[in-house]
């Protein structure tokens, strides 16, 4: 069974949140505070954390932070207010995905399942195009690995996605659009810039100088490439 850390201050909202997603069938862990959050996602193993931005104290941000710090775990931000900063600072510290107050816990259960699906790992003759080596870069989709000169690199599941399909074809140009509704594994109809997020921390991550980039490539006024 997998496990969901739900970190939502808000009592009722966090009551409905654990029965909806246990009615899913996920083991679900209950937290109020940010504090109590850090503590359970070192101390336990979870697939995925539902995370609310604006906790008492310690905040989600600073939560998010710890968390990735010290692992991949995926996270679910949510957002007290349909704020396009807040979405971007929390993709900025590392949230794969995010939902803006109020929703529909049937779009929140959609949005977990497919953040765990494209977590999971892939059969090795089912990974699409299996392993693939571009300019020092190395992508097993079976694995769901990357190493840059033979070393591991550490990275969200929405960077994973988004570097699997731009070394996928070299040279090809991907909108925004195109490239959220890769990652996200369904029709998107949030923020495009979010995407400018993940590729900043993609290029953190591959890039040897990332201000200037040479792996993962601007088209302006259209969205991003892999060099050829």
């Amino acid at each position: 069974m997998e496990r969901i850390l739900v970190v939502e201050d808000e009592r009722k909202l966090n009551d409905i949140l654990r029965d909806y997603l246990s009615s899913l069938g996920y083991g679900v862990v209950q937290c109020l505070s940010g504090s109590d959050a850090a503590r359970l996602a070192e101390a336990e193993r979870f697939d995925l954390i539902v995370l609310d931005l604006h906790l008492p104290g310690l905040d989600g941000l600073e939560v998010a932070k710890r968390v990735r710090a010290r692992g991949d775990t995926p996270i679910v931000m949510l957002t007290a207010r349909d704020s396009e900063a807040d979405t971007l600072l929390g993709l900025e510290v590392g949230a794969d995905d995010y939902m803006t107050k109020p929703f529909s816990v049937r779009e929140l259960g959609a949005r977990v399942r497919a953040v765990l699906r494209r977590c999971a790992p892939k059969d090795a003759g089912a990974a699409e195009g299996g392993r693939i080596e571009h300019r020092g870069v190395a992508v097993d989709p079976s694995k769901r690995t990357v190493t840059k000169g033979g070393s591991p690199v550490a990275l969200t599941s929405a960077q994973f996605e988004l570097l699997l399909a731009l070394l996928s074809s070299p040279g090809r140009v991907f909108t925004r659009g195109e490239l959220i509704d890769r990652i996200s594994g369904y029709q998107y109809d949030g923020y495009e810039r979010t995407i400018d997020v993940h590729v900043k921390n993609l290029r953190k991550a591959v890039e040897a100088s990332p201000g200037e980039p040479e792996l993962i490539l601007t088209v302006r006024g259209v969205g991003y490439k892999a060099a050829e």
